[in-house]
């Protein structure tokens, strides 16, 4: 066994969560939607193969399905949370209330820093607004118009910091 002192593995640690982090925001300027780009980056961490993720997590883009509720990173944010610590068992309410604790705190997390979980409001689309459900092309100007990749790496570093780096029950 090699001791490795803790400033070094704290340092190499944080690289790693650093690189997870840049990887979600390149998932997204590859075209992925937010969801994908933030549920495909950690997936393999919970035994989930890539494409199942990007799969799994292509309909809660765009606010669920380019409807613009709940910002496709915050409900990855969620299935994540689940992943690691949700129930199975329908009786055990404690299980139950744990993992809604959780996505609320991580919900909460992320409303303070951005100001809102709802993406018609992340991206300033005026309530009402009708869109289809045919996705924007991809350009230049469409990357510069929004928010999503900042939105994506801080709820990157909100499943860091509350799902991969809390200490063991």
């Amino acid at each position: 066994m090699i001791l490795v002192p803790a400033a070094v593995a704290k340092n190499t640690r944080n690289a790693v969560v650093r690189m997870r982090r840049e990887k979600a925001v390149e998932t997204f300027y590859e075209g992925y939607n937010c969801a994908q780009s933030v549920f495909a980056t950690y997936a393999d961490l919970f035994g989930m193969d890539r494409e199942t993720a990007l799969r799994m997590s292509s309909a809660m883009g765009a606010g669920v399905g380019r409807m613009r509720e709940i910002c496709g990173a915050v409900s990855s944010m969620a299935l994540l949370a689940g992943l690691q610590d949700g129930n199975a068992d329908p009786e055990d309410e404690e299980a139950k209330e744990r993992i809604y604790t959780l996505v609320r705190k991580m919900s909460d997390r992320f409303r303070q820093e951005n100001g809102s979980i709802v993406c018609r409001e992340l991206l300033g689309i005026e309530p009402g607004a009708q869109e289809s459900a045919k996705p924007q092309k991809r350009t230049k100007e469409y990357y510069e118009s929004r928010p999503c990749p900042k939105l994506i790496a801080c709820a990157a570093r909100i499943i860091e910091e509350e799902l991969l780096c809390k200490p063991e029950k």
